[in-house]
């Protein structure tokens, strides 16, 4: 189209994406808290870990749940709306709890508020992101854009853990508030909804590239029925199977309940904090990899060798936790680093080869369930801490998990019927239909 230029030097999409990637990160800053939080607030209320887990597991089952609904509000309302909203929501739950007294009021700042908050972003964003300005990269990005999340637990968590232990909670809090309150101005002035908004093509696309139908209006209907379609085929319940125990095996279970089952073998909550951000820095490295590796070989291989290696760093985690950091240890984080959200990349493509252009919704509901996965394993793993004195049946259910994770990867076929065909070849999830 003559009315969109290229850009001569650096493509506005980059710009775009290096914003989204700030804004991730400001929103994982609450990522940190809870694994951080949980000693001191128990010292402070004798709150029980079943209780504090179960504010944990509504946040994860809302942010779960949000993201198909983000998705379809992002094409109605605009991106920058959205997330601008969804920070607030993460800044305003986070800075509430520091008044909190009672139990239930964990439950609304933790739970409701900052699970609506993150669900209104979530992976959903970068999808959105890498699909509308890149025609070209769009694995690699959606890569970089996934270790955002990762990045904020690396920035965050040696923070939150040390002001928790010499300053206390309230401090901690405050500061995962204002980590996501700091990106909305930035968010606002750069961010924009398309490309055609900046009078640039995505990077990557052709002379001959002329802008997608937008879509008006009817998000929640949109949503609903993105579902309903998805519902009906067999990849899409293989890909959310595996989903849910991935959140099951990394939200769920380490990224909530590492730190806690460190103190119970004796090792101070400020060590277990940055072995879990040494995890930050080696998802960077694994995710980025793995978006590399998505847009050369078939997903699903790398899946099955993701869910093999993360079941046996589980198996394997009772035997290693003492109360000092051994070279073992040092393998187990190192693994589990590159292979903490390595699995985004490769899922998303399954839904875009599945679901062609309804692929960001469909993978907003698949995103659901590894959040789904993440708040069952979050309580549960809490509940037989507080009945058995320890976690490791948590920790060998979760390798159990993985096996059945890689078996459903195999499976994942294309969607049963034709009108799910994509509409062009590529790996990451289209634009809203």
């Amino acid at each position: 189209m003559t009315s969109l230029k290229k850009a001569s030097r650096l493509h506005p999409a980059w710009v775009v994406a290096a914003v989204a990637f700030l804004a991730l990160v400001g929103a994982a800053g609450f990522r940190a808290a809870p694994g951080a939080l949980m000693v001191p607030l128990h010292d402070e209320f004798g709150w029980s870990t079943s209780v504090m887990s179960l504010a944990v597991s509504i946040n994860l089952v809302l942010f779960g749940l949000t993201a198909p609904f983000a998705a379809a509000l992002m094409d109605r309302f605009g991106v920058r709306r959205v997330v601008a909203c969804a920070l607030t929501l993460v800044a305003l739950g986070a800075g509430s709890s520091v008044f909190m007294t009672a139990s239930w009021q964990l439950l609304v700042c933790w739970g409701v508020l900052i699970g609506l908050g993150t669900g209104s972003m979530a992976l959903v964003f970068a999808a959105t992101i890498a699909n509308r300005w890149f025609e070209q990269r769009r694995g690699l990005v959606m890569g970089v854009l996934t270790a955002g999340s990762a990045t904020g637990q690396l920035v965050f968590l040696p923070i939150v853990a040390g002001l928790a232990d010499h300053a206390g909670w309230r401090p901690a809090s405050l500061v995962v508030a204002a980590a996501a309150l700091v990106v909305v101005p930035v968010v606002w002035v750069v961010v924009r909804d398309f490309p055609e908004d900046r009078g640039v093509r995505p990077f990557g696309a052709g002379d001959d590239w002329a802008p997608p139908p937008r879509q008006h209006g009817g998000a929640t209907r949109r949503a609903l029925e993105g579902l309903a379609f998805a519902s009906r085929q067999r990849a899409f319940w293989a890909l959310a199977g595996a989903f849910a125990i991935c959140g099951a095996t990394t939200n769920g279970l380490i990224g909530i309940h590492f730190i806690p089952s460190a103190h119970d073998h004796g090792m101070s909550s400020t060590t277990a904090a940055g072995l879990l951000a040494v995890v930050g820095v080696f998802d960077i490295v694994g995710t980025i990899a793995s978006g590399w590796l998505t847009d050369k070989f078939d997903p699903r291989v790398l899946l099955v060798a993701y869910y093999a290696f993360r079941g046996l760093g589980l198996l394997l985690l009772p035997q290693l936790l003492a109360d000092s950091v051994h070279p073992s240890m040092v393998l187990f984080i190192v693994i589990y680093g590159l292979d903490w959200v390595a699995t985004v990349p490769p899922t998303a493509a399954l839904c875009r080869e599945a679901f062609g252009e309804r692929g960001t919704i469909v993978f907003g509901w698949v995103f659901a369930s590894h959040q789904v996965g993440a708040a069952v394993a979050a309580l549960g793993a809490g509940v037989i801490r507080d009945q058995l004195g320890a976690y490791t049946w948590a920790w060998w259910g979760g390798a159990a998990l993985c096996a059945v994770a890689a078996v459903l990867s195999v499976v994942v076929g294309g969607a049963d019927d034709d009108e799910a065909a994509p509409a062009e070849p590529s790996r990451v999830p289209g634009a809203v239909a």
